[in-house]
């Protein structure tokens, strides 16, 4: 297979950081046009890269010479846009999450990946690469603990960007626990309740940080999800699956404890990018090997469409106080 030339559009922390990892750790392909609306940005990182040509339009980069797949790293509202131009010229894609930031959007790109009747777009979440998760959900799938009933989940953060606000914990947070726990139990979910406790004093004002998110599974299971982005101490994600017959937890972070002058103890990571590192090289090893076929092979549309519609149903809840229920639309036969 020849080296895949990628456009890679957003360069922010994640695409600046998978600018990185596709010239350091991802083999077979390369980076080849680089788009962000700051052009001085851009230009920045097209230098560090050999031969690349930078651009403010995405659909610039989309269409640039040697283009053969295309990373979206920008901003949630920006990715529809982006995604429908690669689909225009019949492009693997992988889009960090959200696929949109609301169903309507997502349901638009359905259409335009079955209008082409083969799916070629992959939503990065990024926890199905995760070994701890690949083994939760292996444990799941063969019964090794009966049937799932319960998933406890937790989702800290150090803390929260300036621009980060009460919808986002949902949208931007809660959406991976959404599609974690659609994989791990094979189940959609079909409602949402939100809690809300006093704001932690450590919330920017404005911010209702923590909540609890209660999500009711279509096989029956409940998640809770304590959703914690201004908790101080570092970057924690664990999830405990309880079933019949036993119960399974991952995240503990088992690294290395130093016992040494009465006390003893270990680090915490301090950021998603350290936490997840091997799960994001493993997701953009098998996407550019899926790419370098002309398809794809992760996360699909539906599953981006099924995680916006729990997030708007939860942005819902959390408004109101009350349980809402998800919406969805039939799934087409593309994604069965």
């Amino acid at each position: 297979m020849s080296t895949l030339g990628i456009a890679v559009i957003g360069t922010g922390k994640m695409g600046a950081d998978h600018v990185r990892r596709i010239g350091r750790t991802v083999g077979g392909a390369r980076v080849v046009a680089v788009a962000d609306p700051d052009g001085d940005r851009v230009k920045e990182v097209a230098g560090t890269l050999d031969g690349a040509t930078a651009h403010t339009d995405p659909a610039a980069a989309i269409a640039a010479p040697g283009v053969q797949a295309v990373l979206i790293a920008s901003p949630g509202p920006a990715h529809e846009e982006a995604i429908l131009h690669a689909l225009e010229r019949e492009l693997p894609v992988l889009c960090e999450k959200p696929l949109t930031p609301d169903p309507a959007g997502a349901l638009r790109v359905m259409e335009a990946e079955q209008r082409l009747g083969r799916r070629l777009v992959q939503v990065g979440f990024m926890r199905r690469y995760d070994t701890e998760y690949a083994r939760l959900k292996e444990l799941l799938d063969a019964g090794g603990i009966g049937r799932p009933l319960f998933l406890h989940c937790r989702h800290r953060n150090a803390s929260s960007p300036s621009f980060f606000t009460s919808d986002m914990l949902i949208s931007d947070s809660v959406v991976h626990e959404v599609d974690a726990a659609r994989w791990l139990l094979g189940q959609e979910i079909t409602a949402v309740t939100v809690l809300s406790p006093r704001p932690t004093a450590a919330a920017p004002e404005g911010l209702s940080d923590p909540r609890l998110v209660l999500l009711e599974t279509s096989g029956g299971a409940v998640v809770d999800v304590e959703i914690f982005v201004n908790c101080g101490f570092g970057y924690q994600v664990q999830c405990e699956a309880v079933g019949e017959a036993g119960s399974a937890r991952i995240g503990d972070g088992h690294a290395m404890v130093v016992q040494a002058a009465g006390r003893w103890g270990g680090a915490i990571d301090q950021d998603f990018t350290v936490r997840f590192a091997d799960a994001y090289d493993r997701q953009l090893r098998s996407w550019v090997a899926a790419a370098g076929r002309g398809r794809v092979a992760g996360p699909d549309a539906w599953d981006g469409y099924a995680a916006a519609a729990v997030s708007e149903a939860g942005i819902a809840a959390a408004r109101s106080g009350a349980r809402s229920v998800v919406e969805l639309t039939e799934r087409p036969a593309l994604y069965r």
